[in-house]
């Protein structure tokens, strides 16, 4: 017999051995002898009152042998003579679209703008530690795209688009460990990333795939409204039957190609702000109710804060404990940040995106003379702006938090993860009132949300500019362009996903649609 069963179990009872087995034969008023085994199912940590609770969903195996721990199987099979599907991009959408395609019997050929993940290394040194920009590898492009130097979350709210449990299987598969299936909020970590995004590149090329990198996709070739062939950086010419188009939210030259070429696009609404960097034991506390060092067996404390600010909201994004910010510039004369975390997430900082909504047709009237590119140059003058306030590097502008909501420069900052520096400006003023005014009303009550959030030992870091796309690539239900046969838009470059799973699933359902066409 097999049973699944809810388990609380306090901060105490959790360092004691064989506690599910205890808690569990209690509660289903057995004796310990009958469990065989225990599978832990989910769990999660409740921190809401000061007694800390892990709440667990364990399939409980009575005088019963245990079953195998995945019903997925991956099926991948030589697919070197088969059918081509083109993809462009190499992230998450990329890749997810490329295994389905080996799958189901056809042959993926990958365009990847940037090098292949170790080799992003040096460049990703470049930018921190000289202060250079190669515009087409750098954190946003190159091998796995923006998700392999990120924190690896797994959390999506996309449960209605397709299978988030093969995703993560999948995942298990090419070497995640087995928590992301337990775990209600999983994450991989910044320095496993890299051997899991190699691990998929090698299923790949041994299954008969291609993957080419430092291979940009500069033209479009078109007639009667079909895609026939794609154009390199080298000027050679690739002919194609259906093209998968994962580029990711920071390949504006695409945009730009699909806007000359009058390829239908659309403005969407997406955010915009600043990073907030706090020490963790500032997190830990007030989460955790806890004064100095958090219990060992807690992990580094988060937070998921939302308010409405002159009916727009007002939101954490993408918050990284225990983790640092990071120069996520895709051209120089641009500042960007972002965070990301370690597996072990043991980083002795915090950080997250505080963004404001930016609606795409109340807030850009200044910027309607771009059309639907609006949201990008609006984009891309506050990437300027920042750039400008620093010292013309990448160093960041950045104010103490509690100066940026009270409108004065800050004399002195906090110590910081970002490797490239911050300097002192007045991020309060420079920043359009749009945004601006929410963040410092935003903080304000977030202060009051949690106690200790709203301090001088926070600095504000600016900007935070590509939380997603600001334009969408519309298509049709069978996910092809509405005028461009053969095209087929994929992932959060078009608008269709917003992190490392919803961009997954979204390119499995595109690998399986374009095939579709074929």
């Amino acid at each position: 017999m097999i049973q699944e069963i809810q388990l609380r179990i306090n901060l105490n009872e959790e360092k004691q051995a064989d506690i599910l087995t205890k808690k569990a034969a209690l509660l289903l008023h057995i004796d310990e002898t009958e469990i065989s085994a225990i599978k832990i199912l989910r769990k999660s940590i409740d921190a809401r009152k000061s007694i800390i609770i892990f709440n667990y969903k364990v399939a409980v195996y009575i005088n019963e042998k245990p079953e195998k721990s995945s019903t997925y199987i991956f099926n991948y099979n030589d697919v070197s003579s088969a059918k081509e599907v083109h993809i462009i991009g190499f992230g998450p959408a990329g890749m997810f679209a490329a295994l389905r395609c080996i799958e189901l019997g056809y042959k993926p050929i990958v365009l990847e703008r940037g090098k292949k993940v170790n080799e992003r290394r040096r460049d990703l040194r470049a930018i921190n530690q000289f202060h250079e920009v190669n515009e087409d590898s750098n954190y946003c492009f190159g091998e796995g795209g923006a998700g392999t130097y990120s924190d690896g979350k797994l959390y999506t709210r996309s449960l209605k688009r397709g299978d988030v449990r093969r995703i993560f299987e999948n995942l298990v598969f090419h070497g995640a460990t087995e928590q992301i299936l337990i775990d209600a909020h999983p994450h991989i970590g910044t320095n496993k990333l890299p051997k899991l995004v190699t691990n998929i590149r090698e299923t790949i090329l041994k299954h008969g795939g291609e993957i080419h990198f430092e291979s940009k996709v500069i033209d479009f070739k078109i007639k009667n409204n079909k895609l026939n062939s794609i154009i390199l950086q080298n000027n050679k010419e690739l002919p194609v039957h259906v093209v998968i188009l994962a580029t990711g939210h920071s390949a504006r030259d695409i945009y730009y190609l699909l806007y000359k070429k009058d390829i239908s696009l659309k403005a969407k609404s997406f955010a915009m702000g600043v990073r907030v960097e706090h020490p963790q034991q500032i997190i830990d506390s007030i989460q955790y109710h806890c004064k100095g060092e958090r219990d060992e067996l807690l992990p580094a404390a988060s937070y998921n804060l939302v308010q409405q600010v002159n009916e727009r909201g007002v939101y954490s994004f993408c918050m990284c404990p225990g983790g640092f910010i990071v120069p996520a510039a895709t051209a120089n004369g641009e500042i960007v940040v972002n965070g990301m975390s370690p597996s072990k997430r043991n980083n002795k900082y915090a950080n997250s995106g505080i963004v404001v909504e930016i609606n795409a047709e109340k807030d850009l009237y200044k910027y309607e003379k771009f059309g639907v590119l609006k949201g990008l140059e609006f984009q891309k003058d506050l990437e300027k702006m920042a750039f400008n306030a620093g010292e013309k590097t990448q160093t960041a502008p950045a104010q103490r938090l509690t100066d940026f909501v009270e409108g004065r420069l800050s004399n002195s900052l906090n110590t910081t993860s970002y490797q490239p520096g911050l300097k002192s400006a007045p991020l309060h003023s420079l920043l359009p009132k749009i945004i601006g005014g929410r963040l410092r009303k935003g903080f304000k009550a977030f202060g009051q949300k949690m106690n200790g959030f709203y301090t001088q030992e926070a600095n504000v870091i600016g900007v935070e500019s590509r939380t997603s796309s600001p334009i969408n690539i519309p298509r049709k239900d069978n996910l092809e362009h509405p005028e461009i046969e053969g095209l087929f838009p994929c992932g959060e470059g078009a608008g269709y996903a917003g992190g490392i799973v919803s961009a997954a699933m979204d390119g499995e359902r595109c690998a399986e649609a374009a095939i579709q066409k074929l």
